[in-house]
């Protein structure tokens, strides 16, 4: 978390010392300068470089702060990075979309309908029927309430077979495809085809992210965003893709229904273990159906019907 600045300016500045909760004089004392410099350093936001001791006491400040403030500190300076880059997502956010609610295991679904999309990083023209998406990844209360019903094996980072609250709406990992397909049947779903996945990622116009064709790692929990585990599935506001799927970028990769090979099937979306530059929705990955690991989960589609 330490490595989050890479230049300290008085945006920063302003976002470290709320993170911190501390009113401008102690946040000043511990910085080694005058209220009055803290101030100015604050009023001039991005125009103002304080000087390279500065820096490190800065550095320092937020490497020893405790997690929860440094969650605090990465929020703010996302929040606002992403905010600053994509309008358009602000405008689809107040949107009325029209979720529907899968009967089962409750959660909100997103309709993708049938058309043409732009497939693979060659923007192959593609045909995909209508379906239905989870519009977040399933959550571990998700799964609990699944493992409840079924007595289907938790997760090993579940102590006692049972789901932390501190987790509880971060996506679910340490899940095969095994795991996930028998999720997805439990909800009378299915796992998404990576043809599925793909389209509602990006849209029918081959927009290279969810949220456009900017690289911007501040939509996203990637490795470049430093937060070092899985974040809550609501936290990427703006990351949002044209159909009101979250989470389809960063967080945790995503089982797909389809089979690369025997016994192998396809993921999507990165990780937060993972540079931006996989996180594009268009480019390849699979793994065994029987490898499960800390960032790796999955969401369920269905069929409009549903």
């Amino acid at each position: 978390m330490a490595g989050v600045v890479t230049r300290w300016t008085g945006v920063e500045v302003l976002a470290l010392r709320k993170a911190l909760r501390k009113s401008g004089r102690d946040f000043a004392a511990a910085v080694g300068i005058s209220t009055r410099m803290l101030v100015e350093w604050e009023a001039r936001g991005s125009t103002i470089t304080p000087r390279a001791a500065n820096q490190e006491a800065l550095d320092t400040i937020l490497a020893t702060a405790d997690r929860a403030a440094q969650e605090r500190f990465a929020t703010l300076i996302t929040e606002r990075a992403a905010a600053a880059q994509d309008a358009r997502a602000e405008e689809l956010l107040r949107r009325d979309i029209p979720y529907v609610k899968s009967p089962i295991d409750g959660k909100l679904m997103a309709l993708v309908e049938e058309g043409v999309y732009q497939a693979g990083p060659d923007n192959r023209p593609t045909w995909v029927d209508t379906f239905l998406i989870d519009v977040y990844p399933t959550t571990n209360a998700d799964y609990a309430r699944f493992v409840l019903a079924t007595g289907h094996p938790a997760p090993q980072h579940w102590p006692d077979r049972r789901c932390p609250d501190s987790i509880f709406d971060h996506p679910v990992v340490w899940v095969t495809w095994h795991d996930a397909a028998a999720y997805a049947a439990w909800a009378r779903k299915s796992l998404p085809t990576s043809e599925q996945w793909e389209k509602a990622a990006r849209g029918s116009k081959g927009r290279v992210y969810p949220w456009g064709d900017a690289p911007t790692a501040a939509k996203c929990n990637v490795l470049d965003s430093a937060m070092g585990r899985t974040t809550s599935v609501t936290r990427y506001q703006s990351g949002v893709s044209p159909y009101g799927v979250f989470d389809l970028c960063g967080n945790v990769w995503e089982w797909c229904a389809t089979e690369s090979n025997p016994g192998r099937h396809m993921l999507k979306g990165s990780a937060f273990t993972s540079p931006f530059t996989r996180a594009a929705p268009a480019l390849f990955n699979d793994a065994s159906a029987a490898m499960y690991d800390n960032d790796t989960g999955f969401r369920c589609a269905g069929t409009a019907e549903k």
